[in-house]
């Protein structure tokens, strides 16, 4: 019996496998959308994907500003 309900187990973790590389989102945009909902849920390790987002936000806005300084000069 242990046996058959391994082998049934291991068959729907099989069928059940990732998704095909060609359902993740193509473009940076989607690819943030996908990470804030994640960020916003009660997973596990949403916290630190939302804290990943944040230090992406700042170190484009500290891009941003030393590229509109460099422009003065």
């Amino acid at each position: 019996m242990h046996r058959i309900l391994s082998g049934l187990f291991l068959a729907g973790l099989l069928a059940c496998g990732g998704g095909a590389p060609a359902d993740r989102p193509q473009t940076p945009e989607a690819q943030r959308a996908r990470d804030s909902v994640l960020g916003a849920s009660d997973l596990p390790g949403a916290q630190g994907v939302q804290r990943a987002l944040e230090v992406a936000d700042s170190a484009a806005a500290r891009r941003a500003r030393e590229d509109s300084i460099a422009a003065l000069r």
